[in-house]
């Protein structure tokens, strides 16, 4: 069907169905497929008809999910990869030469960063970072051999809300690939393509699965660099397995009414935490008090599923914190069915300093609470006692 909404979209694309007409879309547990003859053979390694040749290259079940993100992003065409790090690894890894240059917002995952600092400079590739309250002046950051402009919006941990319809106009001025990692809004909130993203990367292991069970990435975006990233991945093997791919297209069903719930609850949360003596400082997308509330209303549905707040005490009041939780889990996951709180400057960023913690706007009582979908009032009980 032409323009069909998002729901039956993330519902209805789905595989051929077999000679067993089944309803729902079969596990294609294979490594390998078979030709009918050489000339079938051949033909299909010169890419002459479409058809699976290897599960490392396309497998039905990962084509499946991967359709269907590039669907609900509005995007040409995608590539599903075995976590959300090897989305963005391939990406930059296909797209970018020695000597090539990065801008990008300092505010990004971990991972992304390390790759950003440790390892890209072994091969001549630098980036600049640019802090999200000054990026009115990126364009004083982009050099003759900048390629690519990379932010997160909403960022990771800090919750900082990016204008994607200003980076797109830059990113066009200048003419560099402009990719969003969309993880946190998911293609149900915020569809960057729209903005003028070139590329839209996820780590679908978060609200795309939504339950805490596989590990799965993906980018979409332009057809002609999909079909680079592709070639890449394909002699690299990063690839998604199809159980994986399966798994996460059935969580693509009901992606859009657990992002609904999920939003309410963290946005309950949220005006609790920003009511509490113990709380100095929340960060929520949709919160009046938020410095981008109205971009994020501009350019998101809702506000997400993650709450950053800054907790009285430092260091040693976030670890009280976290020691007195009951039924949240500590965990380093998010976009979970169950609520998820994590304490960043003595877990995932304790071997930074303190400095380059307070960069990156991890202070040291900051908390991010991935709220999941258990009954609100017993997510705020929880954080509540915690909190006294």
């Amino acid at each position: 069907m032409e323009n069909e909404k998002f729901e039956t979209s993330a519902i209805r694309t789905q595989t051929e169905r077999t000679q067993f007409d089944e309803h729902s879309t079969p596990l294609y547990l294979t490594s390998s497929f078979v030709f009918q003859d050489s000339e079938d053979m051949r033909a299909s390694f010169a890419e002459e008809k479409q058809k699976n040749l290897y599960s490392r290259f396309s497998n039905p079940n990962v084509m499946e999910f991967t359709e269907k993100i590039a669907k609900m992003e509005g995007a040409e065409a995608g590539y599903a990869f075995a976590t959300g790090m090897a989305a963005i690894y391939s990406t930059f890894a296909t797209l970018l030469n020695a000597g090539d240059h990065i801008v990008s917002c300092q505010s990004v995952f971990g991972s992304t960063h390390t790759l950003f600092t440790k390892y890209f400079p072994k091969w001549n590739i630098e980036t600049a970072y640019f802090k999200a309250e000054d990026a009115e002046n990126v364009e004083q950051y982009i050099q003759p051999n900048t390629k690519i402009l990379y932010l997160e919006t909403p960022t990771n941990p800090a919750i900082e809300v990016l204008d994607l319809e200003f980076f797109g106009k830059i990113a066009k001025k200048h003419n560099l690939i402009f990719i969003v990692d969309n993880c946190f809004a998911t293609p149900y909130l915020q569809q960057p393509i729209k903005y003028g993203a070139d590329i839209v990367v996820h780590s679908a292991t978060k609200l795309i699965d939504g339950q805490g069970r596989v590990l799965g990435g993906v980018a979409v975006g332009r057809e002609d660099l999909i079909r680079e990233i592709y070639l890449f991945a394909r002699n690299t093997g990063p690839a998604m397995s199809p159980f994986n791919a399966w798994v996460l297209s059935k969580s693509l069903e009901t992606l859009a009414i657990r992002v609904e719930k999920h939003c309410e609850n963290a946005l309950k949360v949220a005006e609790f935490l920003e009511s509490h003596p113990n709380v100095e400082l929340v960060k929520y997308p949709f919160l009046k008090s938020h410095p981008s509330y109205e971009i994020a209303k501009k350019q998101m549905k809702l506000g997400g599923n993650i709450v950053a707040f800054e907790i009285k005490g430092g260091i040693e009041g976030g670890r009280n914190f976290l020691d007195k939780i009951k039924m949240c889990s500590l965990s380093a996951n998010l976009g979970d069915t169950r609520t998820i709180v994590t304490h960043p400057a003595s877990t995932t960023h304790s071997k930074l300093t303190d400095e380059e913690r307070n960069e990156v706007g991890i202070t040291a009582g900051l908390v991010r609470c991935s709220v999941g979908l258990e009954n609100v009032d017993d997510i705020i009980a929880d954080l509540k006692q915690a909190l006294d």
